[in-house]
């Protein structure tokens, strides 16, 4: 049997997975959203996006996410997998002559591209199918020079990472994460921003979509630790947002990176340093407080410092700690009328020590 098909390159007609029938080659939209790849529709009204690598799996389930949903970002990162929308893969797919190649390699060319299904469910493609439909009709063929057919382009670009970040898409980043651990790269650059709420956003998601990668491989953001730990040390280098990051890590993920946490306390002696430090604790502390809880005395004296950012920072802190010895410093407080910014579940917010105080004792 084999000595029959020796030497010969086995291929089938590509076809949709959810119906068996066979699609068209996808093709490039002629629109001002930000698609990198082509995408084309099965009769089924499933809908379908090439990725010429194979290896950029999160941003071919966006991109046809997103032409299912005729362009409408908010629309599809409201959905979820199963219970909106079903999701399969067609593996080897051959742009140039539209066949899957099952070995993967054809006329001695490696075939590694994949054509990623996204079929949404009955009441959600009755509103969007005629609009992906639309599209479609003016779509063009894509080039024989094109990026895309040669896989030369990137899943995601670093704008539309920025852009997810800036529009706080949780669901969107930590999908692409799941497919895609590159993406932390894209987000600690934006840790650096002078932009407050772009920088603790991004910090946040670092965070989140760093929990998604790290159940697959949770060496990268044991290395991603390091390295963030490094630049804060290195005083040459800018550190903005480096803290927080690291508090946003282990506290999205305190059972894998617990035994970071301590690293922190050495950067608590520099008074530039210690408001970011306190933040990243009390990030832990909101997550896993039996991690840091014995330390809490330290911290107490911090709540009659003469820096706002410190009372309050500390105040959070304690507060997310249940710390019943810093009651009475934490009363104290309560008059307390300077007011710190303070990051509340993707947005910036100014707070009075009061209020922050008022917020702790609640916990106590």
């Amino acid at each position: 049997m084999v000595g029959g098909f020796q030497g010969r390159d086995i291929t089938e007609r590509a076809h949709c997975p959810f119906c068996g029938l066979q699609v068209d080659q996808p093709k490039e939209l002629q629109t001002r959203m930000p698609h990198e790849m082509p995408v084309g529709r099965c009769e089924c009204g499933a809908v379908y996006a090439y990725d010429a690598t194979g290896h950029n799996l999160g941003m071919a389930m966006i991109e046809a996410l997103v032409f299912g949903c005729k362009g409408d970002w908010d629309l599809a990162w409201s959905l979820l997998p199963e219970e909106d929308y079903l999701e399969r893969q067609v593996d080897h797919y051959d742009l140039e002559t539209h066949l899957v190649i099952p070995r993967g390699v054809y006329e001695g060319r490696r075939v590694a591209g994949t054509l990623y299904f996204i079929r949404l469910h009955r009441d959600i493609r009755e509103v969007t199918d005629e609009g992906a439909k639309r599209w479609l009709e003016q779509a063009t063929p894509v080039s024989k020079g094109s990026a895309v057919r040669a896989g030369g382009k990137k899943a995601f670009t670093k704008r539309q990472v920025e852009a997810l970040v800036r529009d706080y898409k949780v669901a969107a980043l930590t999908r692409m994460a799941g497919h895609d651990k590159r993406i932390i790269r894209d987000l600690q650059r934006l840790i650096y921003s002078v932009d407050k709420q772009l920088r603790w956003r991004a910090t946040d998601l670092l965070g989140k979509t760093s929990a998604v990668i790290a159940e697959a491989d949770p060496g990268a953001i044991s290395k991603l630790l390091q390295r963030l730990f490094t630049a804060v040390a290195d005083t040459a280098a800018s550190s903005w947002g480096c803290l927080d990051a690291i508090g946003e890590i282990i506290g999205n993920s305190p059972e894998q990176f617990a035994g970071y946490a301590p690293q922190l306390y050495q950067f608590a002696s520099d008074r530039e340093l210690l408001p970011e430090v306190l933040r990243a604790l009390g990030r832990i502390g909101e997550s896993k407080p039996e991690l840091i809880r014995n330390k809490a005395f330290y911290f107490i004296p911090l709540l009659s410092d003469a820096n706002a950012e410190i009372r309050g920072y500390a105040a959070i802190l304690l507060g997310n700690l249940r710390a019943h010895e810093a009651r009475e410093d934490l009363e104290r407080l309560i008059e307390d009328s300077e007011r710190i910014e303070v990051y509340i579940h993707g947005s910036v917010k100014s707070q009075s020590i009061g209020q922050l105080a008022s917020n702790a004792l609640e916990k106590l």
